[in-house]
């Protein structure tokens, strides 16, 4: 691919207690590059986008060796997690909304990183809002409660809140688990346009989806990498692994 690496993952392995669910993968991610993540329910997929952020620390007998680095910083090994949280924009299955107005929900992140004046405010809010394709539905009440939002609605403002701090890596969680087609669609496109300004880490269920946004997919099965390769393999005849082929089929999964 010739781009520079961004997040270099060795060796990574992952238990809950005694049951290890990630075995000593490595793989890299390329900087301003969508790598979906994709495979059946348990394959591990939700917990290596915690490990990538350090979410995993809030789950009791998680024990996780090996390295991620990020811009050469392993991030299992910083001291700094809250700094690092801040490089790392991460946007759930559903959405946990602050209680919060919907403006507050956006700024709260900058706020927290010392921004205080009211133009700036507003137009981070704004443009974060446009990206998650939710301004125009809100644009008249950002004074009121962000809960009050319908459900997918909430989820895009989680997105708007994510890029609020202008994060160096986003990852996605099945974000559009609660979102309409149309509007997965528009941020899907808003996805392919941000990526020049940082990288993109989407796991998700929906094969079509991956085939369609991201640059290269990687296809795990039960905590172990099956293949990593551009979308124009992987979904294709020229796949490497009989198993990626199927499951991209719609065979077995």
């Amino acid at each position: 691919m010739g781009a520079k690496v961004k997040i270099e993952v060795r060796n990574l392995r992952l238990s809950y207690e005694h049951k290890e669910v990630i075995h000593g993968i490595s793989f890299d991610v390329y900087e301003n590059e969508i790598l979906a993540v994709i495979g059946p329910a348990q394959s591990g997929k939700t917990s290596l986008l915690r490990c990538i952020n350090r979410t995993i620390d809030f789950i009791p007998n998680a024990f996780v060796s090996g390295s991620i680095k990020i811009d050469g910083e392993d991030v299992l090994k910083t001291k700094d997690v809250y700094s690092l949280r801040r490089k790392i924009g991460m946007v759930s299955p559903l959405p946990v909304g602050l209680p919060l107005s919907i403006y507050d929900n956006v700024a709260f992140a900058p706020r927290c990183a010392g921004v205080s004046n009211k133009n700036e405010l507003d137009n981070v809010v704004e443009n974060c809002l446009k990206r998650a394709a939710l301004w125009d539905e809100v644009k008249d009440r950002l004074d009121s409660l962000g809960t009050k939002l319908s459900g997918g609605q909430q989820q895009r403002l989680t997105i708007a809140r994510a890029l609020s701090h202008s994060p160096d890596v986003l990852c996605l969680d099945e974000f559009s688990i609660a979102i309409d087609p149309v509007t997965t669609m528009k941020i899907e496109d808003m996805l392919k346009e941000i990526r020049s300004q940082m990288t993109i880490i989407l796991v998700t269920n929906l094969v079509q989806q991956a085939r369609r946004i991201a640059d290269r997919t990687m296809f795990l099965w039960n905590g172990e990498i099956v293949e990593i390769d551009s979308n124009e393999v992987i979904f294709s005849e020229r796949t490497k692994n009989k198993k990626t082929y199927e499951y991209v089929q719609g065979i077995f999964g």
